[in-house]
C-alpha cells in the first residue's frame, strides 16, 4: 500500500511548477491534498484539474510572508481533517543577476518568500506535529542551497538557510516523532526558469545556457521517494548528486568551477 493514501498534506507555492507536481502525484497516490498559492486564479485552475481526476483537492489562497495566514491554513487544515501528516513548503521565486546589482527590495522579497516562507510554515506546522507525536516537514530548497552559485546571491542566501534550518530541525524532531526532509534539485523544468525577474544579463541567454532540464513529473516522483524513505537531504538531478560531493571532497574545486561560471555569466551582461 502507498504509504501516501489517505494522508493529509498542505503543499505551498502549489499553482505550478514542483508544487503542482507534487500535488497531482500525491493525489494520485490517494493523499487529500490541501494546495495554497498566492495566484489565485492559477491556484484555482490546478485544484479543479486534480479534483476532476477524481482525486480529493482542496484549495487556500495564502502568501507565505504572512504568518497569521499560513497558520490559519495549518489550523483549519488539522480542524477540518483531524491532522496533519506532511507539509511541503515549496513556495519560492528568484531573482537573477549580479550582486552589485541588487537593490535591497531585491533581496528582502526573495528573502521573505523563500526562507521567511519556510519559517512561517515551520512555526505553524511543527507544534502541531509534535502534539500529535508524528508527521514529516518537507521543506524545499535547491543545489544552491548546498553548494556556493553566483549570479542568484540572494536565491542562494535564502536556500543555504533553508537546508540549515531543515537539518537542525531534523535533530530537535527527531526524539519527538516529526520528519524534516529538504529538497535540493539542481535544474528543473518549471516556470521559475522563464518568469524569473533578470536584472542587466540578457534573460534568453541565460535560459539557453543552462544543461538539461530534468521534466517536473518526474522531479516529483523522486521527491515523493526521497519522502518515503526519510531521506535528511533529497538531491534532484544528476547534476547535484555530483557537485554535492565534490563540494564536501574539495569546496575549492567547486568555488573554481563557480568562477568560471561567473565568467560565463558576465558576457550576458546588457549594455547601459
Amino acid at each position: 500500500m502507498d504509504m501516501f493514501r489517505d494522508r493529509i498534506a498542505i503543499i505551498t507555492g502549489a499553482a505550478s511548477g514542483i508544487g503542482r507536481a507534487i500535488s497531482e502525484e500525491l493525489a494520485r497516490r490517494g493523499a487529500t491534498v490541501v494546495l495554497s498559492d498566492v495566484n489565485a486564479g492559477l491556484l484555482e485552475e490546478t485544484t479543479n484539474s486534480i479534483a476532476k481526476a477524481g482525486h480529493r483537492a482542496k484549495a487556500a489562497t495564502v502568501n507565505v510572508t504572512d504568518h497569521e495566514a499560513v497558520k490559519n491554513l495549518v489550523d483549519d487544515t488539522v480542524k477540518e481533517y483531524g491532522r496533519l501528516d506532511y507539509i511541503f513548503n515549496n513556495a519560492g521565486i528568484t531573482v537573477v543577476g549580479e550582486t552589485q546589482d541588487f537593490s535591497c527590495e531585491d533581496w528582502r522579497k526573495v528573502i521573505e518568500v523563500n526562507l521567511f516562507g519556510v519559517i512561517n510554515g515551520v512555526l505553524a506546522s511543527y507544534p502541531v506535529m509534535v502534539k500529535q507525536g508524528f508527521g514529516h516537514i518537507v521543506n524545499t530548497a535547491s543545489l544552491a542551497g548546498l553548494i556556493p552559485a553566483g549570479g542568484e546571491i540572494s536565491y542562494t542566501t535564502s536556500k543555504y538557510g533553508i537546508v540549515g534550518l531543515s537539518h537542525a530541525l531534523r535533530v530537535e524532531g527527531a526524539d519527538l516523532g516529526v520528519k524534516v526532509s529538504v529538497i535540493c534539485p539542481g535544474f528543473i523544468n518549471t516556470p521559475i526558469i522563464y518568469n524569473s525577474k533578470t536584472i542587466g544579463l540578457d534573460h534568453q541567454k541565460m535560459i539557453a545556457a543552462i544543461p538539461g532540464l530534468l521534466p517536473v513529473d518526474e522531479c516529483a516522483r523522486e521527491i515523493l521517494h526521497g519522502v518515503e524513505c526519510n531521506k535528511a537531504t533529497i538531491l534532484i538531478t544528476r547534476l547535484a548528486k555530483v557537485l554535492w560531493p565534490l563540494h564536501r571532497i574539495s569546496p575549492n574545486f567547486i568555488i573554481w568551477l563557480g568562477k568560471r561560471f561567473m565568467r560565463d555569466i558576465r558576457k550576458m551582461r546588457l549594455e547601459k
